[in-house]
């Protein structure tokens, strides 16, 4: 028998009083655990699952102020109050969201699940694919989102959206995957390739939150919605995501240290070691193509982003336990991460590069989103032969912008970066945009590093 307060039972004969139709109300709150298993569906159980290691971000920008009315900074710029969400992919705060979300943020605010606030910093960014990185400093460990796969979705399974939608924190959406592979032109200067396409309700302020198959793994990052179209929303393969993530958050470009492992997630799951960098610490380690890594230092590695996530931390010249298996067989290498010196740019290309303003880069007058000024260019150089001059801006390379040195160095140190030789790049001279082609060797590329 339930028993309940004198208050309780005042509480139902009030509502018996007032309800004349008799509905029926409980004498008291059904504690959690009395829940019937009727209600707590497998969408409530896959939100309950992810909801503490997704959250809710907010910031302020500053835009192209288009209506005369609005009120305006002294360069002709007006604030806008930015939202969008992210998801917690590493215990120590490292938060994966769109780029378009932080991007001209000066102040990033994240919110928890919890209700705990931060300020988080940029850590490094891909405006090609539309990918951040962020970091908050929390005195705990973060809850990680449970990752999937997005090689398996089939079009017609349910999904669900959580996110910051209009400013509604934590907000849940669900519905099916409507199509896979689709691709999205949003504006000029963005592109979106191999879309999971979905009627899950997507909305501004969703961008950069998780799309969740309905086990509580993320299959996708949530990115855009069709504009004047109800019902059709798109978000980033997860399979492509962790992909862009482990370069975000590799050592070199977090850290500037460097391991020189080339990995892959196989088909069956394990993380392989395709190829070691000539010279690298992985090299010298005894590591070998073919080689299975299980954990590093104790950490186990279950995708090529793990591999990242485990090296960043340690001191350059720290030896660490690598297991891997090796034709079946189980063993253990100490690898000791290296120092990466010098300037990429100088040392590969031949470009001495500093970033351009905003207003400066207005002048240009180009659809381009920025460049960086060519202040010096080495004799003899891939740069110098393809006759790239001082006072130059260089606003792409391959299929990324260049507008900050981050954006360089990203392409620099790609694990595929030899197959991209010989790298295109786009230039603004004056009023013309001119392009051709830089021959990197890799014997350059080993040197470099």
């Amino acid at each position: 028998m339930r028993h309940c307060s004198a208050r309780d039972l005042g509480r139902r004969l009030l509502l018996v009083l007032a309800l004349a139709g008799g509905v029926g109300v409980s004498p008291c709150r059904r504690a959690a655990a009395e829940i019937s298993d009727t209600r707590r569906t497998p969408i409530v159980t896959a939100v309950q699952r992810a909801r503490p290691a997704i959250v809710n971000i907010h910031g302020e920008k500053l835009v192209d102020a288009t209506d005369p009315r609005d009120a305006r900074t002294a360069d002709g710029k007006r604030k806008v109050n930015g939202m969008g969400t992210g998801v917690i992919l590493d215990e120590r705060g490292y938060i994966i969201t769109n780029h378009h979300v932080v991007d001209g943020v000066k102040k990033i605010i994240v919110t928890t699940a919890a209700r705990e606030t931060f300020v988080a910093r940029l850590v490094s960014r891909d405006p090609a694919t539309d990918l951040a990185i962020i970091k908050i400093d929390a005195d705990h460990d973060l809850q990680v989102i449970a990752i999937g796969t997005s090689g398996d979705l089939m079009p017609g399974e349910t999904v669900i959206a959580v996110g910051n939608a209009y400013g509604y924190e934590h907000t849940v959406t669900r519905g099916i995957i409507s199509a896979l592979h689709r691709s999205v032109q949003v504006s000029d200067a963005q592109q979106y390739e191999d879309l999971i396409q979905t009627d899950a309700s997507i909305n501004p302020g969703n961008s950069g939150g998780p799309l969740l198959n309905i086990d509580g793994e993320m299959i996708g990052i949530n990115v855009a919605v069709r504009a004047g179209a109800q019902g059709i929303g798109f978000a980033i393969p997860t399979d492509k995501v962790l992909t862009v993530a482990a370069d975000l958050l590799s050592t070199r470009r977090v850290e500037r240290t460097w391991h020189g492992v080339q990995a892959h997630t196989t088909e069956s799951g394990d993380v392989e070691v395709l190829a070691l960098d000539e010279a690298s610490p992985a090299s010298d380690s005894g590591l070998q193509a073919g080689d299975v890594i299980t954990s590093i230092g104790g950490m186990p590695v279950a995708r090529a982003i793990d591999i990242e996530r485990a090296f960043l931390g340690r001191e350059a010249g720290e030896p660490v336990d690598v297991s891997v298996r090796r034709r079946q067989q189980p063993m253990t290498v100490k690898l000791a991460l290296a120092k990466t010196d010098g300037d990429p740019a100088w040392d590969m290309l031949g470009l001495k590069l500093e970033p351009q303003s905003a207003k400066q880069f207005q002048q240009h007058r180009t659809h381009y989103r920025g460049g960086l000024t060519v202040t010096d260019v080495r004799t003899d150089s891939p740069a110098a032969r393809q006759g790239i001059r001082r006072g130059d801006v260089l606003v792409g390379m391959h299929v990324w912008e260049t507008v900050t040195m981050e954006n360089v160095t990203y392409i620099l140190a790609r694990p595929d970066f030899p197959q991209l030789d010989p790298l295109k790049f786009y230039i603004l001279r004056g009023s013309e945009t001119l392009y051709g082609h830089l021959n990197v060797s890799q014997r350059t590329a080993a040197q470099a590093r």
